[in-house]
């Protein structure tokens, strides 16, 4: 029997607004862009930025997450990659590598405490966040 992993888990930014639809079953389908980037010093010692951007899809979330996927926010997901063919509008067959999400968290400080939604089962989990940082040991 063999086994095998599909797992990713990514920490960036949106590059635009969520956009939702619904299929024909009244299933929301939120599609979004997340760039990460990648530091390295280059051949002269110079530290170089490298984006990459992902396509990430994610199933019947919540309205809170539908109003708090805006550009430039910041996000943690996690999920499984997929690959996908299509014919584009010039009738030519294209490829495309997307994450489907299992977990979202958002990571920008906007209130007292942060929210995240387990894609698989729906269940919220607040977690209290630190507004001094002081009294930690680290």
């Amino acid at each position: 029997m063999a086994f095998s992993l599909n797992k990713i888990m990514l920490i960036g930014n949106l590059g635009r607004d969520a956009e939702t639809r619904f299929t024909t079953n009244n299933v929301s389908v939120t599609n979004f862009s997340l760039a990460t980037t990648n530091s390295y010093k280059d051949k002269e010692g110079n530290w170089q930025n490298e984006t990459t951007w992902h396509n990430v899809t994610s199933f019947n979330l919540s309205d809170f997450f539908k109003d708090n996927l805006k550009k430039g926010r910041k996000f943690y997901v996690e999920g499984r990659i997929t690959k996908r063919e299509y014919n584009d509008k010039d009738g030519n067959r294209r490829t495309s590598t997307d994450v489907v999400s299992e977990k979202l968290i958002p990571l920008d400080s906007t209130g007292s405490e942060s929210t995240s939604v387990d894609s698989s089962t729906g269940e919220t989990v607040e977690t209290p966040q630190v507004e001094n940082n002081e009294d930690l040991p680290f």
